[in-house]
């Protein structure tokens, strides 16, 4: 959130004070329908957390406006006690990244003075004071515990890769070079600049002399790319070393590998140790030498309270970007490795310590998010919370837990946790004027009994005011990843409730290769895109299109980056079930997406290896059953969407789709966005992507 916030407003000048009219209008009071219009009206809360002495909680809300085409992040407290909530922040600036220093005071950044930096303030908002004031600002930052230090991130040039940096007579050349990967990645090219995490002193409210501890000449991100998580780095309690997460290659081996480990900063004696890697002997399981190697990734450092301990995330198989996140402890003194997490079959995210022996995280089950325990013992994991919901994250202090959650039908608000009963308790509602005035649809769960006789998890969302009557045209949703759920999600991209206002039936299937139902069930989809998980799309459809109330002859697909790919694979085998496609940023030709995308590690892993190795029987299928090798059964009209700084799969796939549905005679439609990346993300182009999503919608299925 914080992130998206800072990429729409400007980081050279102070920002303007954004005026702010979240107001339904009459119209869409009367209408009593969720509209794009009326969702982009809706307030989005960012990051929460709990004071130390549990008596407050600090988060952000971001609000838009439309005709400015941009928004604003204003930092807010909730008193625990009492249910009141103060706006520290207004709309003259954008504030994020708001956090509890040890001191009882709140750290955020801010754009106020120009570019994004560093700011300290009262707990009741007042006597702001800028700390840092670091040429082109920093993009996150951290406190250690008694505020006598940070850190922060800024990106340094490490690299000539622009032709005015080689050739410095041709100062107007605008051309970069390039003699190894990656070149680009997911919206940006490699300028020759990466993120690195600086430490710096404080004393008396001013920032002492930065230092670089990634190291000047280091030719990789500290955090990794593409997110640049601030959540990867990490302040010990006694403020005496820092830990993080690094992926320390290059080129070609960076483009191919998962293999990022945990790095401990001494700041005393300004040495750094790989936790992962280095001093192999003491690196022990259980209490026992193992010759185990943590080649895939290993991220989110979390120090326990009296920093003897490091609780972090790790995944067993190199080169697989969706293999279960095994939660592990490290021993500071001793070396020794334990995972906690060996008898639970799903990811352990979002760690927190709650004392020495206890951990709590989030974990993906049955299209749901939960928060569970487990002690250092390594006992079995207690799942503590249940229902349809998605926590998205929790913070806990003096004995509180206060979480982040929303539903399919709920944007997210605040919930406080008792974390013994699982009972949770909504304490936010800053989206109230809107859903007092608005009709959502009924979500149903629904069991599918799939082509292999397993049960697959569907949820179905009927639009407001559903008459079983009536016949209702329906959508068959496909989603991304693809190892990413179909969960109880509030998406501002892909609104399951916004589609159902507009009239249609959506179906959403938890189909083969998603999280939270094991990982036989994930692991499934890799070396193996059109087969068993098309067969479960098409067994969601052809269940739902059993009802009396299902239009069969009005029946569309849609999807995004995976789920484009299914849109495309289907187009093509679909027996005539679909009267309308919709493909966002799909893949469609499986080998120039090789020659082009980025991360060559998910292709690997997930088509099986490259075109060229004719010898490996998995990649061959893969590449045979590419979506454009099917384009001669196409028939139905397809619209097409894509953004040209999407480097993850290029806007080339779509536009060779789109040449290949007009020449084949097929009703299309191309929606380029010129200044989006793999999703759509500013709110004049959102409006547009929605018209045009449901103007084609409308077109071939009303």
């Amino acid at each position: 959130m914080a992130t998206l916030a800072m990429a729409l407003v400007s980081c050279s000048e102070p920002a303007q004070p954004l005026t702010i009219d979240n107001a339904l209008t009459a119209e869409e009071i009367a209408a009593a329908r969720l509209t794009p219009e009326v969702m982009w009206k809706m307030r989005r809360i960012g990051s929460a957390e709990v004071s130390a002495d549990g008596s407050a909680v600090l988060y952000t809300v971001t609000d838009y406006s439309m005709a400015e085409n941009r928004g604003v992040t204003r930092i807010y407290t909730l008193n625990l006690a009492t249910g009141v909530t103060t706006e520290l922040t207004d709309t003259s600036s954008t504030n994020t990244a708001a956090r509890w220093g040890g001191d009882g005071s709140i750290w955020f950044l801010s754009n106020r003075s120009g570019a994004m930096q560093v700011w300290k303030m009262a707990a009741d908002g007042s006597n702001p004071v800028q700390i840092t004031n670091i040429d082109g600002g920093v993009e996150d930052f951290g406190v250690n515990g008694d505020c006598s230090a940070l850190h922060y991130i800024k990106a340094v040039h490490v690299k000539d890769i622009n032709s005015v940096d080689v050739h410095p007579d041709m100062d107007k050349s605008k051309a970069r070079i390039y003699d190894d990967l990656m070149v680009r990645h997911w919206d940006y090219w490699d300028d020759g600049s990466y993120r690195h995490i600086f430490v710096a002193p404080i004393e008396n409210g001013v920032m002492g002399e930065a230092r670089d501890i990634t190291g000047k000449d280091a030719a990789w991100d500290t955090p990794l790319a593409p997110y640049f998580d601030g959540g990867e780095i990490a302040w010990h309690p006694l403020s005496k070393h820092i830990a993080y997460t690094c992926k320390p290659l290059s080129g070609t081996e960076y483009a191919v590998s998962t293999d990022s480990d945990i790095y401990i900063h001494s700041v005393e004696a300004d040495h750094t140790f790989n936790i992962c890697k280095d001093d192999a002997e003491r690196v022990k399981l259980n209490g026992k030498c193992t010759k185990e190697a943590f080649v895939g990734y290993d991220k989110y450092p979390v120090w326990s309270p009296d920093g003897s301990k490091i609780a972090f995330r790790s995944q067993r198989r190199a080169g697989n970007e969706a293999d279960k996140e095994r939660l592990f402890i490290y021993y500071l003194q001793s070396g020794q490795m334990k995972e906690l997490t060996a008898n639970f079959d799903y990811h352990a995210n979002n760690v927190v310590w709650a004392d020495e022996n206890t951990l709590y995280f989030i974990a993906p089950i049955e299209a749901t998010h939960q928060i569970c325990r487990v002690t250092t013992a390594g006992n079995d994991v207690e799942v503590i919370t249940s229902g349809d919901h998605d926590i998205t994250s929790f913070t806990i202090g003096g004995g509180r837990c206060v979480a982040t959650v929303q539903s399919i039908s709920m944007a997210t608000e605040l919930f406080e946790v008792d974390l013994q009963s699982g009972a949770m308790t909504q304490i936010s509602e800053v989206n109230k004027p809107i859903y007092d005035n608005i009709k959502l649809g009924k979500v149903e769960k629904r069991w599918v009994k799939t082509t292999d006789g397993k049960k697959m998890l569907v949820w179905v969302i009927l639009p407001p005011d559903f008459d079983p009557a009536k016949k209702y045209p329906t959508l068959l949703y496909c989603q991304g990843g693809p190892q990413s759920v179909v969960s109880q999600f509030w998406s501002y991209r892909w609104n399951f409730q916004l589609m159902a206002a507009q009239g249609y039936v959506v179906v959403a299937p938890n189909r083969r290769g998603l999280p939270s139902f094991g990982q036989e069930w994930l692991d499934q989809i890799s070396g193996d895109y059109s087969g068993q998980n098309i067969r479960d799309y098409l067994s969601a459809i052809d269940d739902v299109a059993k009802e009396q109330w299902c239009d069969n002859e009005r029946l569309g697909c849609v999807g995004a980056s995976y789920g484009g790919y299914s849109v495309y694979y289907l187009a093509g085998h679909h027996n005539k079930r679909f009267k309308a496609f919709i493909a966002h940023c799909g893949i469609f030709n499986f080998e120039s997406m090789y020659g082009e995308t980025e991360e060559l590690f998910f292709v690997n892993n997930d088509y099986g290896g490259s075109y060229w190795d004719k010898g490996n029987k998995t990649a061959m299928r893969s590449y045979a059953n590419s979506p454009h090798k099917s384009v001669d059964k196409w028939d139905t009209p397809i619209l097409i969407i894509t953004g040209e700084y999407d480097y993850r799969i290029p806007y080339t796939q779509s536009l060779q789709a789109f040449t290949a549905a007009r020449l084949r005679g097929i009703d299309a439609r191309l929606v380029s966005f010129e200044n989006e990346a793999h999703q759509v993300f500013k709110p004049q182009n959102s409006l547009v992507w929605n018209r045009e999503f449901f103007g084609w919608l409308d077109k071939y299925l009303k």
